[in-house]
């Protein structure tokens, strides 16, 4: 087997620009801080999957520059949405040159919006991942997807956006069904979201940002 296939995994996250992201947050969070939430997001989520034993890197697609500088300082790879055709078409340009790079990388979506996001359990979704050519986990509604992997030589084969989860059943990829992994299916896309990543535990850059004006 290519060496690549043991070497860990590659995470790709897609980011929108700052000043679009996280529309439906405003309402909580008011229009300056809502920006300002969708980096720190970004950087937490970023910041640990970095410091999970099983991620081999990062790649984040965005054309922001204050997004794209914030998490290169972290260790991300910043890779431009050339095709600039949303977020699928942003997935697979990102694993495109990952594995322009390593042919046979085992690659993986993750969203770009997880505050809570815990080390160990995204380990524990990488080590099931693996057993499967295409597997994916369900947001935490159950209606659409935060994370969907691909092993060597298999194609991603992306249907983020809406009820994502019917359309990753339908294209064969297995449902990932493990309890403890709350931290990785919380999305946030509205203030009650973000209440809900508060009660799991928000990473330190999304509590720096929020808990002073939640209070």
């Amino acid at each position: 087997m290519n060496s690549d296939a043991n070497d860990g995994w590659h995470l790709v996250l897609p980011l929108k620009p700052l000043a679009l992201a996280k529309s439906r947050l405003a309402a909580a969070t008011g229009a300056l801080l809502r920006p300002r939430l969708a980096l720190a997001f970004a950087e937490d989520t970023v910041g640990a999957a970095l410091n999970c034993a099983r991620v081999r890197d990062v790649v984040v697609v965005t054309d922001d520059p204050t997004a794209g500088a914030a998490l290169a300082a972290l260790g991300a790879r910043i890779v431009p949405d050339l095709p600039a055709a949303g977020l699928n078409a942003a997935l697979e340009h990102g694993v495109r040159s990952i594995r322009e790079r390593r042919s046979h990388a085992r690659v993986a979506a993750l969203n770009a919006d997880l505050p809570a996001l815990r080390t160990t359990e995204l380990a524990r979704v990488l080590d099931t991942a693996r057993k499967f050519p295409r597997a994916f986990l369900a947001d935490a509604a159950e209606i659409g997807t935060t994370f969907l992997s691909a092993g060597p030589g298999i194609k991603l084969e992306p249907a983020f956006g809406g009820a994502s989860r019917l359309r990753h059943l339908s294209s064969g990829a297995v449902e990932i069904r493990l309890t403890g992994v709350d931290s990785v299916r919380r999305d946030v896309d509205t203030g009650e979201d973000l209440a809900e990543a508060r009660a799991l535990g928000l990473g330190p850059r999304t509590a720096a940002r929020w808990l002073p004006a939640a209070g």
